[in-house]
């Protein structure tokens, strides 16, 4: 027995939204420790990555109509990486480790943007999360998927939370009330569902775009910002980390080997579909 699509995505949406505001709420209780949060970052990024390469990218190359597709999949996905960047660049929000070790091995804290720069960053960045999460259900089912969308999810279940913990974290960190934090963390969470929802019932219309290229374009985008998340955690570890290298590669390979297993499931579910047709 399959749910219908709204009442897939509605699903999905509830699920964002608990795990924001779970996420949201652990500041309260203290940071995690700066070895689990590094943990927990390395295995969310490499599931990050694996679903940008092997969910959406599929996806987006799928829709995206004429000869030289794949060159502007890329294209999409290169605007997608520096749009975030630029993001990232004018509003530093992409921070999770507020452990006290966290500047003892290197890393910097938030700064410079303000909570303003932080939110407006972070929410930009819920919304992109959003509308690959919606266009995904869409299309996930017109092509006979099983639970369509669901790597993508996935991606956005693991993620949303340290968002979340970061614009708490930073909030109390900077002496911001109870009642303060609270409301940011609600309006935070309510993002991702509302763009997944708007993206959803926009697909279609964003289907005549380009002669129906347009939510490939869209996909391949978010493509792009995707990679640029995971990078941003992963990298500045590279950097600064001298020690337990063997944990966080594991944890890295754990989460991409996660995000395959999910693709070729849903890939075998696909051609089995067909196959029946």
């Amino acid at each position: 027995m399959s749910a219908s699509p709204p009442v897939l995505l509605a699903a999905y949406c509830i699920a964002v939204f608990v795990a924001s505001i779970i996420g949201g709420r652990l500041s309260e209780y203290g940071a995690m420790t700066h070895m689990r949060t590094q943990v927990v970052m390395s295995f969310v990024a490499g599931f990050l990555a694996g679903v940008a390469l092997f969910h959406l990218l599929p996806h987006s190359l799928e829709r995206i109509q004429g000869p030289e597709a794949v060159e502007t999949a890329v294209l999409w996905v290169v605007l997608g990486l520096v749009a975030m960047i630029v993001l990232l660049r004018a509003f530093p929000f992409h921070q999770h480790d507020f452990s006290p070790e966290a500047d003892t091995h290197g890393h910097a804290r938030t700064g410079g943007g303000g909570l303003a720069g932080i939110a407006l960053g972070l929410g930009l960045h819920a919304a992109t999360e959003g509308v690959a999460l919606g266009a995904s259900v869409r299309i996930g089912f017109v092509e006979d998927g099983m639970l369509p969308g669901l790597g993508v999810c996935l991606a956005i279940l693991l993620h949303k939370p340290l968002d979340a913990f970061s614009i708490t974290g930073m909030m109390k960190h900077n002496g911001s009330g109870r009642g303060a934090r609270l409301a940011a963390n609600i309006c935070y969470a309510l993002i991702c569902p509302v763009a997944a929802t708007l993206s959803y019932f926009g697909a279609g219309m964003l289907g005549d775009v380009a002669g129906g290229s347009g939510v490939g374009y869209a996909l391949a985008f978010a493509v792009g910002a995707f990679l640029c998340i995971a990078l941003s955690d992963l990298l500045p570890e590279v950097h600064f980390h001298r020690h337990d290298r063997g944990k966080l590669l594991l944890a890295l390979f754990v989460g991409v080997a996660l995000a395959y297993a999910l693709y070729f499931v849903e890939s075998m579910a696909v051609h089995a579909g067909q196959a029946h047709h």
